[in-house]
């Protein structure tokens, strides 16, 4: 288990982490969710004690990381899949490892043979796309079969295979009981891979919850329309409360009105209709609204 509690991480005058308190349990994949610069990577160093925070505890089964006697038997982490040296081989980056840790060479090909990478092992990570950069950086986590497992953004660089076989790889970690920690700035990743979410910006937690309650906690619905007439149709159902957005595939989203509304004032206006869906939020759009006031770099048009 996970436990970051009432953590303030300061450089200088700059507050990357406030009073942020969550817990990661084991026996499910927990999605650490937060648009770029919230936090998050702040957040899985302190966890490894890779930094120190200003204020707060982190515990890993409630000890401080450095308390750890055992090192990666104890915590595997993938942080930056370019940290390998580029000279060495897959095999001796692993075995590298695995000597620091006072684990067995049987360990290197064994997490080869389960990252795919058995074919490759001897070739210069140098020479490795992301994908495989992704790969090896998993296998390193998995070297000392550790309980608790963090990744951060460990679907970059993938193809839809390797994005297939790492989201079941983690649902078997957690269904052997470790604890699992995936951080990343996509809802649609983690929508197919976690089963619960800790949202946060600005280095504060905004929300936590299965992805049930996520999807249960949006209420928000619009009806998608279909018609040879936008225009017309905006005018036909406007008034207080109702917006008609024109979509990007030239459907309108309409809010405030039901769909059987829409449909009886289509009819008393003479306004054609092709298709008439009540659709509700996506889990991608809640984590946008939730996340709307803490992005960095805003494009203005966020929904």
């Amino acid at each position: 288990m996970i436990e970051v509690d009432d953590v303030t991480k300061r450089y200088g005058r700059t507050t990357a982490v406030h009073g942020l308190s969550f817990t990661v349990a084991p026996g499910q994949v927990t999605g650490f969710l937060g648009p770029n610069g919230a936090g998050k990577s702040t957040t899985l160093r302190m966890v490894l004690g890779l930094t120190s925070p200003t204020s707060g505890t982190v515990t890993v089964g409630g000890r401080r990381f450095r308390g750890l006697p055992r090192g990666l038997c104890e915590v595997g982490a993938l942080l930056d899949a370019g940290d390998a040296h580029g000279g060495r081989t897959a095999r001796a980056h692993l075995a590298a490892l695995a000597r620091g840790n006072g684990l067995p060479r049987r360990r290197v090909d064994e997490v080869l043979a389960q990252t795919g990478l058995t074919s490759v092992a001897g070739r210069r990570v140098g020479g490795f796309s992301l994908g495989m950069r992704q790969r090896l950086g998993i296998a390193g986590a998995l070297l000392g079969d550790p309980p608790v497992l963090l990744f951060d953004e460990p679907l970059n660089g993938l193809d839809p295979e390797g994005i297939r076989w790492v989201r079941g790889l983690f649902r078997r970690l957690a269904d052997e009981g470790r604890t699992v920690l995936v951080s990343s700035h996509l809802m649609r990743e983690m929508e197919h891979t976690a089963q619960r979410l800790i949202v946060i910006g600005r280095g504060e937690l905004i929300a936590t919850g299965t992805l049930a309650e996520f999807a249960a906690a949006d209420t928000t619905t619009d009806v998608s329309v279909r018609t040879p007439d936008p225009a017309a149709l905006a005018t036909a159902l406007g008034g207080p409360g109702v917006e008609v957005r024109v979509e990007d595939d030239g459907s309108c989203a309409v809010t405030g009105l039901t769909a059987r509304r829409i449909g009886d004032l289509a009819l008393l206006h003479r306004i054609p209709l092709h298709g008439l869906t009540p659709r509700r939020a996506s889990l991608e759009e809640t984590f946008m609204g939730l996340t709307s006031d803490s992005v960095e770099y805003g494009s203005g048009n966020a929904r």
